[in-house]
């Protein structure tokens, strides 16, 4: 089951992950571009004026008074037409994937910045630094099917200590079964416990990847090391981390999830109803209200051996109400672009680790 689609410039501007990455390389690539989404994306977000503030010297310091000015967005359009884009070369294009998948945030509204690249006369303004993007050789791989050989796990060191590596189902049966009771159970006490209002002051689970303590790998890209080590939804500013190759079982069955279709026919064929667990964080991230479900990874995990997003398919979907069927939805939030999670088929070598140490003043991962 093969992610075979070529990332057009549709497609990538298409989801909040894939605009808000064309958005970070016009700012990476023109400095006027940067400044006017700082400013623009301040008025747009949520937080303006509480918890994000601008701050900026005046004659007299005093405050400015009445009304917010309008959102500069035709100062951003201006800046991006007048802009001319290179094709970035390997390194820029981790920085800026690394910067879009670091702002996703799928537990509240959407920040300014991606509010700002979702406006249409934005959108299409951004259509240049797309087709810059989409023409560098680093992109090639981006909807190409999980490969047998250079998977790499990746274990964060937390303040010193190294964290627990990935397991599979041949070491715990029980794994995904236990997942799903614990789901289960979630969304029951929703149900009895929170408000059906999704506008109400509630949070909780807002993932829908399946259960964190399976393995995770990702592919290798030589010198700069693996995918894991710079794509991380949600991560913690980790800078040093343990990399050991993970070698797959020959004749394993991955699944691919390559866009949004592919993530409305899993949740089709193995619906886990979460609506009263997920309604409020996904109603704030999406501002859908409606019935909402993920995966029953239990149910997947028995027809399968693992499930492989490729990058492709996290800037297509990520972050997206994605339709089911009529009234129900789905969001794919919390896995890394690359990101192969094994429920089996694989095993990682500890003997093998090295360390990962990133180097602040190269902007880099380094083995150590």
């Amino acid at each position: 089951m093969p992610g075979t689609s070529r990332l057009d410039a549709a497609a990538l501007l298409s989801g909040p992950r894939g605009r808000r990455l064309c958005q970070e390389l016009a700012q990476a690539q023109d400095d006027d571009v940067r400044l006017a989404v700082f400013r623009a994306a301040h008025d747009l977000d949520p937080g303006a004026g509480t918890s994000r503030v601008r701050y900026g010297a005046r004659r007299g310091c005093r405050p400015r008074r009445g009304r917010r000015p309008r959102p500069a967005t035709d100062d951003v359009v201006r800046r991006l037409g007048d802009a001319t884009f290179a094709v970035p070369d390997e390194r820029q294009v981790l920085d800026v994937l690394g910067a879009a998948v670091d702002n996703a945030r799928y537990w509240q509204e959407p920040d300014g910045e991606d509010v700002l690249a979702a406006l249409p006369e934005v959108r299409e303004a951004l259509a240049p630094a797309a087709d810059a993007l989409l023409a560098a050789s680093a992109v090639d791989w981006w909807s190409t099917p999980v490969p047998s050989e250079a998977q790499r796990e990746v274990v964060w060191y937390d303040e010193g200590r190294l964290g627990l590596p990935g397991t599979t189902t041949a070491e715990r049966p029980d794994l995904v079964a236990a997942w799903r009771a614990e789901t289960v159970e979630d969304e029951r006490t929703a149900a009895r416990e929170r408000p059906s209002d999704p506008r109400a002051s509630w949070g909780g689970a807002w993932w829908s990847v399946p259960p964190h303590e399976l393995l995770r790998t990702s592919r290798a890209l030589g010198a700069n090391g693996p995918v894991g080590l710079w794509l991380v939804e949600d991560g913690m500013g980790w800078e040093r981390g343990s990399v050991r190759p993970a070698l797959p079982d020959a004749g394993v069955e991955v699944l691919e999830l390559d866009g949004p279709d592919d993530w409305a026919d899993l949740c089709r064929r193995h619906p886990l109803e979460v609506t009263a667990s997920r309604r409020h964080d996904w109603y704030r991230t999406t501002g859908r209200d409606g019935a909402w479900v993920l995966p029953d990874w239990a149910a997947v995990a028995r027809e399968v051996d693992a499930v492989h997003l490729t990058v492709r398919g996290y800037l297509t979907t990520a972050g997206l109400p994605v339709p089911v069927s009529d009234g129900v939805a789905s969001v794919l939030a919390g896995w890394d672009p690359d990101a192969t999670c094994w429920f089996a088929g694989a095993t990682a070598d500890p003997g093998a680790a090295r360390d990962w140490r990133y180097d602040d003043a190269g902007g880099a991962w380094r083995a150590s």
